[in-house]
């Protein structure tokens, strides 16, 4: 005669519970180290992105002799937020840079009349949310700090990079973004071109209230070019 088979014993509730709470755990545990590495491969990427700007546009100093700046420009002049132009954006820049006839500065290739692509960023795959590429519509930053414009060259976290060219060709950058000595090098800076991102908080600096920045690079989540 066969014994007789036992009940199989079923999780109760309260061990669901425990079980759930030990997934929880783990999973509060984990996400910040995964933030931490992706936070790390944009800033990868931006650097990389910045790089680029910077040999771009150089490259382009030695093909025409002048760097790609408007017409009559006098002392150094930023593409991007907050920049020279108005509005402020860096599309222009890349207008330029890319070699395509749109924008005023490159109207019909006028600023690179041998249409050469200096730099060739992929499009930002999310027209609404830009990221990581040219924009091809306008849109809102994340943060709400900055517009993004058609044509923006925008970095990993949203926000169109900066781009800083010594208008005077004294092969300096007079006024350093961070000031002197703040993380950033001296002021001036003795180099042509510098680009910078704001990071993921979309400020100069470290964040302090909403859309402001301290200006300090030491301890901030900006890349740049120049270290």
């Amino acid at each position: 005669m066969r014994p007789p088979q036992k009940d199989k014993h079923a999780f109760t509730l309260i061990e669901l519970l425990v079980v759930i709470a030990i997934i929880a755990i783990l999973i509060g545990l984990l996400f910040p180290a995964f933030k931490a590495v992706q936070n790390q491969a944009r800033q990868t990427q931006a650097k990389n992105d910045l790089t680029q700007i910077v040999n771009a546009v150089n490259a382009f100093y030695t093909e025409y002799g002048k760097y790609p700046l408007p017409t009559g420009t006098t002392g150094d002049f930023i593409y991007g937020p907050g920049g020279s132009s108005s509005p402020p954006s860096n599309a222009e820049l890349f207008y330029t840079l890319r070699g395509v006839s749109a924008g005023t500065m490159n109207l019909n290739n006028a600023a690179n009349p041998r249409i050469i692509v200096f730099i060739n960023p992929p499009y930002a795959k999310t027209p609404t949310n830009p990221r990581s590429g040219i924009a091809t519509q306008a849109a809102t930053v994340p943060g709400n700090c900055f517009s993004v414009a058609i044509g923006d060259f925008v970095d990993p976290w949203g926000t169109p990079y900066n781009v800083k060219i010594d208008g005077d060709y004294n092969n300096q950058i007079a006024t350093n973004p961070y000031g002197n000595n703040n993380g950033a090098g001296p002021q001036p800076l003795s180099i042509g071109v510098i680009a910078w991102s704001l990071g993921s908080d979309e400020v100069l600096g470290t964040k302090t209230t909403g859309c402001t920045g301290d200006g300090i690079f030491t301890n901030s989540d900006d890349v740049i070019s120049w270290q």
